[in-house]
This record gives C-alpha cells, sequence and structure tokens, in this order.
C-alpha cells in the first residue's frame, strides 16, 4: 500500500469517526449553541488560561501552593474545552470531506491564526527560561512556572481555532417547513 493510499484510507475513516460523532452530537445541548453562549465559554476559556499563566507566577514565589493552584483551572478547563466543541460542532478539526468549501476556508484561516499564536505565545516563556538559565539564576520554581506557562500556550495555541470559529460562527437560522 504506498503513502498516497495510507492517508486517503486514513481520511476517509476520520471523515466517517467525524460524521457518525457528529450525528450522535449534533443535538446536545441546544440552548448552549447560540453566539452568545459561545462566546460566553471563549471568554471562559480565556479566563481560565489566565488563572493558569497567573498559576505560574505564584509557582515562581511559592512551590508549595503554586502547583495546588493549577488543579481548579485545569479541572475547570476540561469540561468547559468539551462544552465549546459540541456546540461549535468540532469544526476547528473537522476534516476536509466533512465540511464544504467556506466551511474548510474558516477552518483554515483559523489554524492558520491558531499556529501564529501557539509560535508567539509559546516562544515567550523558552526565552525566559533560556535567559535565565544563561545567568545561572534558575530556581526550581521559575523553572517549573515556564514549564506550566509553555503548557498554557500550547493549550491556548491549540483551542484557538476552536475559539476563533465559535466566536465568529452566526448563530444557524431555524429551517422553516415549507
Amino acid at each position: 500500500m504506498s503513502a498516497t493510499d495510507l492517508l486517503a484510507t486514513y481520511q476517509e475513516f476520520r471523515t466517517r469517526r467525524f460524521l457518525r460523532n457528529e450525528a450522535r452530537t449534533g443535538a446536545w445541548l441546544p440552548g448552549w449553541r447560540t453566539r452568545s453562549r459561545r462566546r460566553a465559554l471563549v471568554l471562559a476559556l480565556a479566563a481560565l488560561f489566565t488563572a493558569m499563566i497567573a498559576v505560574g507566577a505564584v509557582c515562581v514565589v511559592n512551590m508549595e501552593l503554586g502547583p495546588l493552584l493549577w488543579i481548579p483551572p485545569v479541572l475547570l478547563f476540561l469540561p468547559t474545552w468539551t462544552v465549546l466543541q459540541v456546540v461549535s460542532s468540532r469544526q476547528s478539526d473537522a476534516p476536509r470531506n466533512a465540511l464544504d468549501e467556506y466551511e474548510i476556508a474558516e477552518r483554515d484561516a483559523a489554524r492558520s491564526i491558531g499556529l501564529t499564536i501557539t509560535q508567539s505565545v509559546a516562544i515567550i516563556p523558552v526565552f525566559a527560561l533560556v535567559a535565565a538559565a544563561a545567568m545561572e539564576r534558575l530556581s526550581i520554581g521559575f523553572g517549573y512556572a515556564c514549564g506550566l506557562w509553555m503548557i498554557t500556550a500550547l493549550l491556548i495555541g491549540g483551542c484557538s481555532p476552536a475559539m476563533i470559529l465559535a466566536w465568529n460562527r452566526r448563530d444557524i437560522e431555524p429551517e422553516v417547513p415549507a
């Protein structure tokens, strides 16, 4: 089997799985599928990311309390992210064959922005870690904080395409019977 056939087979599998999952979850949380509710979820995620960054700052000065403070934002992140994915129909990571041309263009633009965000945000803790190591002032707390900031940066970048699409997507007009 050639690499092209393997890739095509995998894409067909992804499309079937996506459509099966969408059929299963497409009717979940109908009251949360409005633009205002999706935006509230995006803002909640932004607040959780801000809390994660703040926890990193606490870890620099207090390694006893800091790691414990990391648990609540992470535990709140998981259901918030899951709900956002459900109510936005997972458009940000949908396979190409499951979307129309407009949705593909929207998804690709959001992914491009997400990659830029990932690179821009992730470089900050990396530079801080390199600079601190070069000055030989690398404390355990600072190294731990940079690790948390890097995890947060990757989460921000990974979630940003879905957040962008959820924020910008219009409400679906209800179908009126003819």
